[in-house]
Order: structure tokens, then C-alpha cells, then sequence
């Protein structure tokens, strides 16, 4: 194994060097335990002491403009009806007028720009933060910072929210962000099927270091699978990422190809950068590209790719790391930008200390920074699930489609590679056309993971009456296939699933009569599973089977 020596991150980016930085805590559990890491705050803190953060949505820019036009139609609408009125004619809907061109903005735009100006970030609804908890300190009152209030007015409600908007009390009270992820429950899901604990898993696993390059490890090539589409037509995967987390979009699979990382640091490096606002594109990506005559004008090993990267390099270049702290907080939040008097001080500063000019450029372009903290713990989650990919590959793909996937081609799946890849390259086109639905987008997707799964030498088994789960693929027991779930039949929901294997424990299904009783399966599915042969050998009645 190799000797691991952390990823450099300074303490000081979460508290200031003199803890006067008030940090925001994020928190990542699976979706299945947020609501019980939530309860659990008010164990921790007192439930006086936590309160769900409030965010207020404002009117935008182009709803109040139709705000504007919406009123004064109102006003033309309104003197025609009594216009008409004292002629004793009856007017038609505003609708049907506005369609027949009666009613027309006869007012001017600065009438419409007037009013809508006095309408743009008023309040107009108040919500809860997804994640949000802030924390009020105990020798405080939460009234000390901001009133409360309850969801829907209703006092018998969970949880009490901040009356602000929480970027109003932000610089005062602590906020926890406790946020339900899916990483987490992949990873428990895939330590309870193997038996492999998760956290002893070497992070320089060399094997699956290298499904960031390609798909070679895995027993594949790069054409047999898609996922990027060449200028010349052909279609490929340059890695073997698909499904991994951080790592497995079309986005994500470009960048790989571009940088080629063969460290963990770098996987960290692509995380950041892909979270980042005008850190990648036109700006990183241009130093480390190669040139005409195949130069590179900065590593990528060097470029900017977490806001503790200004710091750390900073320091490196001599700068004293207070100096260099206030640089990091500056650049990350984009203010380079946004204030260029304070920007011009501490490009002075840099070039006082001999920063490198495409450095600064650098800096100058960034408009939000990933924090380095945030994208270890996603890269060790990612390469986490990766390591399954590569050595335990039927249990990924169990866990993937059971956990991350909701929309399904079952009969495609069931025919295997070459029927994959051409429903793939037929859904292909229709986006490409801009004619495929959300639903036919994310079965694309799926089958990218179904195709890279059948091309290593796995298969699909049909759903089973007897040996399928509601809502989870299962291995088989010569674990080279997956027991296709019941929530997997398109139009059969979680809940007839749940019912079908709560009635099943009770008593096997006799009949599909049986099974449509009990397990209160609609017609309409019923005779989707005989065409696809589900019931196959299962008797149409009770009456039948006693026979």
C-alpha cells in the first residue's frame, strides 16, 4: 500500500487564522437518515437552540416585467367592460380578447419598466433551506438574531424556521448543512451485499487509479461502450467512470480525457474544478491545453483547482499566510471581478512577491471556488464505489441501477449487448434532434451503465414472481446476472411492489388471479408480465391450479 500524507488543506480555511471566520459545516448522509441526523441536532444542542434555516424567494426580473404587462392589460380590460356595459353588450373572457388582438399594450415601456422596477425582489413566498440548521448559542436567545416562525403556519410542526432570510443573519449564528446524499447509501448498500468494510479500502489502489484514463481494467475498450460522441461520428467512452459519483458525466468524461490523472491529488484537482464558476473553462483548461507544436504553458498539476490551492501556493511563493488567507477569501468569492480598486492592491502585493502573471490572470477570472475540504470527501466516496467497479463489479452495477436509476427499458435490457447499443444510438439520434422526452433522456442514460455492465460478460434475468425484490436488483447465484426488480416494470410503482412481497412472504402466488388479488396488480400490468412472459407456468385462476 502506499503511505498516504493527507491533501493540504489549511486549518485556517475553515476558522481564520484567529477563529474569527464563522465556518459553514456541511454534512453528507444518505437520504435514507437525513430526517433522523436532522431530530438528532436537538439532541445535540437543546431544540431551543435549533431552528430550520429561512429562505425568502423574491420577485425576478422577467415576472415582474409580466407583472407590469399583466396590470395594465387589467386596466384596458376593465374600460372596455364598462364601456360595454353602458351599451348593454356582454364582454368576452380577456383571454379571448387578447387572442382576437382587441386587447392590445397601448402603454409605452417605460410605463412597463416604471412598475416593474417597484415590483423586482419584493417577497413573494418563504421557504425552508433543504439542509439547513442553524444553530443559536446557548447563552443566547434565538429573539437576540431573528424572530420564528412556523411551516404553513401550523404550531404542531417539527421544526421552527428563522424569520430572515438566512444570508441576513449568516456573519452571526453557525449553520450545520446536513444533506441527504446518495453516496453514503450506495456505500452501505455495497458493505452489507460484499461484506467489505468501506473505509479500509485503499485509496491508491493502482487498478482503480486507472478507470480514469480507460476502460481497459475493466475488460473493455473504449469503442465498445458510450457515453462522448467524436467530430467524426463515432461513439466512445474514454474511461471507465460511467456511474461513478463526481466522475461518470458527459462533462466529466471530457475533462478526464483532457487531463489524464493518475493521482489522487488530481482527482481532487477535477473535482474542484468542475464545482467551480470560470475556473475550467476559459481559464485552466487554456494554460494546460496543449499548443500547435504540442507545448503546454502550465501543468495541470499547477493550475488553480480549490480555493486552498491560492492559499498553499501562495504561501509557497513567500507571501506571509495571513496575506495569503485574505488573497484565497478575495478570489474565491469572485470579488476580483467585482471590485477592481481592492483587486489592483493585492495584484501589487503578488507582483511584489514575483507571483507568476498567468497566475493572477488566473485569479482574476474566478467567480466561485470549490472548497478543497468539500472535494476530498467527494473523490474518497467516488473512488470508494470505483474500487467496487473494478474488483467486485456485480454488486456495483446491483447497487447503481437499485439505488441511482428510477426509469428503465426493461425488454432491451433482457436482449442484452447488441440490443442495448442500438436502442442507445436510436434514443441517441432522437436527442441529438431534440425530440427526446425527459424519460426516453434518462433510459439513455441507464443503458450507458446496462451496456458497459452486459459488455464485461454480466446479463439481465427476467423478473421473477418468486425470487424478485420490490425495488432492488439482486445477483444471482452464479453472480454473473441481476434479478430485475418489480419497480422496474414501467407503470408498476413502489407501492404494488412493497405489496406483492409482503403478500408473497405470507403465502407463494398460485395464481395470476392470486396475484392480481392480493398483490393489488392492476390489468393493465398483468398483461404486461404475460408478454413478457413473467407469469409463465403461473395458472390463470385458483380453480385451475387445484386441478
Amino acid at each position: 500500500k502506499m503511505i498516504h500524507q493527507g491533501n493540504d488543506m489549511p486549518f485556517a480555511t475553515f476558522l481564520g487564522f484567529n477563529a474569527d471566520k464563522v465556518p459553514d459545516i456541511d454534512l453528507n448522509f444518505s437520504g435514507d437518515n437525513q430526517a433522523s441526523a436532522h431530530e438528532y441536532t436537538k439532541v445535540l444542542f437543546g431544540t431551543d437552540n435549533v431552528y430550520r434555516a429561512g429562505t425568502i424567494s423574491t420577485v425576478a426580473d422577467k415576472t415582474a416585467i409580466g407583472f407590469a404587462l399583466g396590470y395594465f392589460e387589467e386596466i384596458e380590460y376593465n374600460k372596455l367592460k364598462i364601456e360595454a356595459k353602458s351599451y348593454g353588450i356582454d364582454v368576452p373572457t380577456k383571454d379571448d380578447l387578447k387572442k382576437k388582438g382587441i386587447i392590445k399594450s397601448n402603454h409605452n415601456s417605460i410605463d412597463i419598466e416604471r412598475i416593474s422596477l417597484g415590483c423586482v425582489d419584493v417577497k413573494r413566498t418563504t421557504g425552508q433551506h433543504p439542509g439547513g440548521i442553524v444553530v443559536v448559542p446557548g447563552y443566547k436567545d434565538v429573539f437576540d438574531f431573528t424572530p420564528f416562525q412556523y411551516p404553513a403556519d401550523d404550531p404542531t410542526s417539527a421544526w421552527r424556521t428563522t424569520h430572515f432570510d438566512y444570508h441576513a443573519i449568516d456573519a452571526d449564528l453557525l449553520k450545520l448543512d446536513i444533506l441527504g446524499h446518495d453516496d453514503p447509501t450506495v456505500l452501505r448498500m455495497l458493505q452489507d451485499l460484499t461484506g467489505v468494510d468501506v473505509t479500509t479500502i485503499d485509496l491508491g489502489d493502482k487498478d482503480t487509479m486507472s478507470i480514469f484514463t480507460g476502460p481497459e481494467i475493466l475488460g473493455v475498450k473504449k469503442e465498445d461502450l458510450r457515453g462522448l460522441t467524436r467530430k467524426d461520428g463515432t461513439k466512445y467512452c474514454p474511461t471507465g467512470t460511467l456511474g461513478v459519483p463526481e466522475f461518470g458525466t458527459s462533462f466529466l468524461l471530457g475533462m478526464l480525457e483532457e487531463t489524464k490523472p493518475t493521482t489522487f491529488a488530481e482527482l481532487i484537482k477535477i473535482s474542484g474544478l468542475s464545482h467551480g464558476t470560470d475556473v475550467w473553462l476559459g481559464n485552466a483548461r487554456d494554460l494546460c491545453t496543449p499548443d500547435e507544436n504540442g507545448n503546454i504553458r502550465v501543468p495541470f498539476k499547477n493550475v488553480i483547482g480549490c480555493r486552498d490551492d491560492i492559499m498553499v501556493n501562495l504561501m509557497e511563493w513567500g507571501m506571509k499566510p495571513s496575506k495569503a488567507f485574505k488573497i484565497m477569501e478575495f478570489v474565491r468569492k469572485g470579488k476580483a471581478s467585482k471590485d477592481p480598486v481592492g483587486w489592483g492592491e493585492y495584484v501589487k502585493e503578488m507582483k511584489e512577491a514575483n507571483i507568476p502573471d498567468w497566475y493572477i490572470d488566473s485569479c482574476e477570472k474566478i467567480k466561485y471556488m470549490f472548497p478543497k475540504a468539500h472535494a476530498t470527501a467527494y473523490v474518497t466516496s467516488a473512488f470508494r464505489i470505483a474500487w467496487f467497479k473494478v474488483h467486485m463489479p456485480i454488486y456495483y452495477y446491483a447497487t447503481y441501477l437499485s439505488i441511482r436509476c428510477d426509469q428503465f427499458d426493461v425488454p432491451t435490457m433482457l436482449l442484452g449487448e447488441r440490443a442495448i447499443r442500438y436502442r442507445i444510438d436510436e434514443l441517441e439520434e432522437k436527442k441529438a434532434l431534440r425530440e427526446a422526452s425527459n424519460k426516453e433522456e434518462s433510459i439513455c442514460d441507464v443503458l450507458y451503465i446496462c451496456l458497459e455492465m452486459t459488455a464485461r460478460g454480466f446479463h439481465f434475468e427476467n423478473i421473477d414472481i418468486t425470487k424478485s425484490d420490490a425495488t432492488k436488483f439482486t445477483v444471482s447465484e452464479d453472480k454473473k446476472g441481476l434479478i430485475i426488480p418489480f419497480s422496474a416494470l414501467d407503470g408498476l410503482g413502489d407501492a404494488v411492489a412493497k405489496t406483492i412481497i409482503k403478500e408473497r412472504k405470507k403465502s407463494p402466488f398460485y395464481s395470476i388471479e392470486d396475484l392480481q388479488a392480493r398483490g393489488k396488480v392492476s390489468k393493465t400490468l398483468i398483461d404486461k408480465m404475460k408478454e413478457m412472459h413473467v407469469l409463465d407456468g403461473l395458472p390463470e385462476s385458483n380453480q385451475l391450479s387445484l386441478f
